[in-house]
């Protein structure tokens, strides 16, 4: 029985125990303070900067500067991560820590889930992290744009005129978007996405003209939806590419035509047909109103005129020829055929 119990724990909840993270390296703790934070980053426009909404847990590195995250609690599928290094304790951070600025810090963005085991071999103050080793191969994908973004900032900085930047964002957005096709990660294609078309940047104008004929960022779409459905960085993409598209494709561009004249049109179908309902609910009500008479005798719409037209009992009896009580009995005939109450009722009727 005994064995049988082990047998079962392993196949019940051997996998539980076992799915489990495990990010390690180390940091030189001369130069920073000896705490690492581990953040997850839900939102790819905040990929820079200290967000302490997103900071998941924090160690506190050995006397040698090793540091490592171990758990389970960490997503099953891929998402952006960051680990981070600061001055700024909560000694002496003040304001601009809580408000995601730290002028003394360093980080490194990777892509993980909760089963990877990640070693970071280099020091937080080497620019390149060249030397991750990762049970992921997709851990180091940022790490390999970040490459190329650096011999990208070369070319710019070779002749700052104005031909060249155009012949640079021409070459340069399509290198980078062919390479985070290459990568097969959609994650770090949003990482270049985000690059690309940050507002901030010089490279913005020429993203919203990209955008009108590149069909690169409806296939980034398909591929997130594919590969990462429902996820708050899918949802956020395609929110922000239906926002840019709009500015890229303005009504007078997209339609072809001046949207005032349809305005116009549109303004003169309306009173066309308000007039035309107008006309037609008179007509319906005119021929209620025949109908309406037609169930009363010859005298009856006699008094019926006479009452329409303000006459007291004692008047319509003037008028008619006839006794006060003659014209009552009529008057109540009226209100009987025409369902009717009171002259008010039956003013109602007949001037509505």
């Amino acid at each position: 029985m005994r064995n049988l119990y082990y047998i079962l724990s392993f196949f019940l909840f051997g996998n539980v125990a076992t799915a489990q993270h495990n990010f390690k390296g180390y940091i030189d703790n001369d130069r920073w303070q000896n705490e690492v934070y581990l953040s997850v980053i839900e939102d790819y426009r905040t990929l820079e900067g200290i967000n302490d909404e997103q900071i998941i847990t924090k160690v506190t590195t050995g006397p040698d500067g090793f540091f490592q995250f171990t758990g389970n609690q960490l997503d099953t599928a891929h998402k952006i991560y960051k680990l981070h290094v600061d001055n700024c304790t909560s000694f002496n951070q003040g304001s601009n820590h809580f408000e995601g600025h730290c002028s003394d810090s360093n980080d490194i963005l990777f892509i993980a889930k909760n089963t990877d085991t990640i070693t970071f071999p280099l020091s937080f103050d080497a620019q390149m992290f060249c030397d991750i080793v990762s049970t992921n191969p997709r851990t180091a994908a940022f790490i390999k744009v970040d490459s190329l973004k650096e011999v990208m900032k070369f070319a710019y900085s070779e002749f700052r005129s104005k031909a060249s930047r155009d012949l640079n964002n021409k070459k340069w957005f399509k290198t980078l978007q062919d390479f985070g096709e290459t990568l097969d990660e959609p994650l770090a294609e949003l990482y270049i996405y985000a690059f690309l078309s940050d507002r901030g940047n010089q490279f913005h104008d020429y993203y919203l003209e990209d955008l009108k004929a590149n069909s690169y960022y409806d296939g980034l779409l398909e591929r997130l939806q594919d590969k990462y459905p429902n996820t708050s960085y899918t949802k956020q993409y395609e929110a922000e590419l239906t926002s840019d598209k709009f500015i890229a494709f303005p009504l007078k561009e997209s339609s072809g035509f001046n949207w005032i004249y349809v305005g116009i049109v549109v303004l003169i179908i309306s009173l066309f047909f308000n007039f035309w309902f107008l006309i037609s609910a008179k007509k319906r009500k005119a021929k209620q109103h025949t109908q309406a008479k037609e169930q009363l005798t010859k005298q009856e719409q006699n008094v019926l005129d006479l009452l329409l037209d303000n006459k007291t009992n004692k008047d319509i009896a003037d008028a008619l020829f006839v006794s006060v009580s003659t014209v009552k009995t009529h008057v109540n005939n009226v209100y009987k055929k025409l369902n009717v109450n009171s002259r008010d009722e039956l003013k109602s009727l007949f001037n509505s």
